[in-house]
């Protein structure tokens, strides 16, 4: 049996429109159907053929659209929702050491684990006092997600920020499915094909084709591992800090504390002003106006020679 190039493109033609004909994820979740019967009348043609020794290419491409159009309308397995969910929250605690080794326990008691955990130093408003700011990546089962909020949420005297956001990938996560069966159909019917290659050139052009087919499949299965690792477990990044001295802003003596310090930033931006200014006016001091007095007091001083020489001719006497 030879194959050419005719029934290799038809393989790929078919694996694209099966590819094509599942983007609605949503209603593949609901559709069922049954998977046809093997054609056994084309079977037993194609080995009748090769007992004959004639080509049996033509049944062999039919039986290569059956099989696709199989995988097609293969029933499709109810699906939960694939959702990803991810929090933020922002705590003030008393001890933020403390409160960290707390936050693992936590993790660990909800069947999750932390991811990383970063600690850093801020300084404060005045810009004196420096505090230590903990920030805690974790991820837990999608299940204790609520549970492990709320039992975070305990652990801070005030929850200072949290936002909780939510992607749904449940129709990917279909699409994904279907390609992945018309693709592995696709190869299986190729290995079929292989098998029954004569030719070298022909052999070679199946392997290639049967390459592509298998990187494809590698490539969805990744996104798929990828989408189930997101939606079986949630993160969440939590960060905590001291708590920040309540400081009074009313009364007689922090209107005069303010007024002071009101006082003494006018005085600096005075101060720098001037030095702006003088900085900014030296280049052309020196470039512009030294050398018009230097020229000036020299054309003064000759002048003035010239005077005295004039002075001392007039008062010679005449001989």
């Amino acid at each position: 049996m030879r194959l050419t190039a005719t029934s290799i493109l038809m393989l790929a033609l078919v694996a694209a429109t099966g590819c094509s004909s599942m983007q609605d994820g949503g209603q593949m979740a609901q559709r069922t159907s049954s998977v046809p019967a093997p054609n056994t009348s084309a079977q037993n043609e194609v080995a009748e053929q090769q007992a004959r020794g004639g080509a049996a290419q033509p049944v062999m491409q039919n039986i290569s659209l059956q099989h696709a159009d199989a995988s097609q309308s293969a029933p499709a397995v109810a699906v939960a929702r694939k959702i990803i969910r991810n929090a933020t929250l922002s705590l003030e605690v008393e001890e933020p050491a403390k409160a960290m080794q707390r936050v693992a326990s936590i993790a660990e008691s909800r069947g999750g684990f932390v991811v990383t955990s970063e600690s850093r130093q801020q300084s404060g408003s005045d810009g004196d006092r420096a505090y230590e700011v903990i920030t805690i990546e974790m991820r837990v089962p999608e299940a204790q997600f609520d549970a492990a909020i709320n039992e975070l949420r305990g652990l801070g005297s005030r929850v200072i920020a949290q936002k909780i956001t939510g992607q749904d990938v449940t129709e990917e996560y279909i699409d994904l499915e279907a390609r992945l069966r018309t693709q592995k159909a696709l190869e299986t019917q190729l290995l079929e094909i292989m098998k029954g290659a004569r030719a070298v050139e022909d052999a070679l052009s199946v392997q290639r084709e049967l390459a592509n087919v298998r990187t494809e499949i590698e490539r969805l299965e990744g996104r798929r591992r990828f989408l189930e690792n997101q939606s079986s477990l949630s993160t969440l990044s939590v960060t905590l800090q001291p708590r920040s001295p309540l400081i009074s802003t009313t009364g007689f003596f922090h209107s005069v504390g303010s007024a002071f310090g009101d006082g003494v930033d006018v005085a600096a931006v005075v101060t720098l002003g001037i030095i702006r200014v003088v900085l900014a006016l030296l280049p052309i001091a020196l470039f512009i106006v030294l050398p018009i007095v230097l020229v000036a007091r020299y054309a003064l001083r000759r002048a003035r020679r010239r005077k005295a020489a004039l002075q001392a001719i007039q008062t010679q006497p005449a001989e």
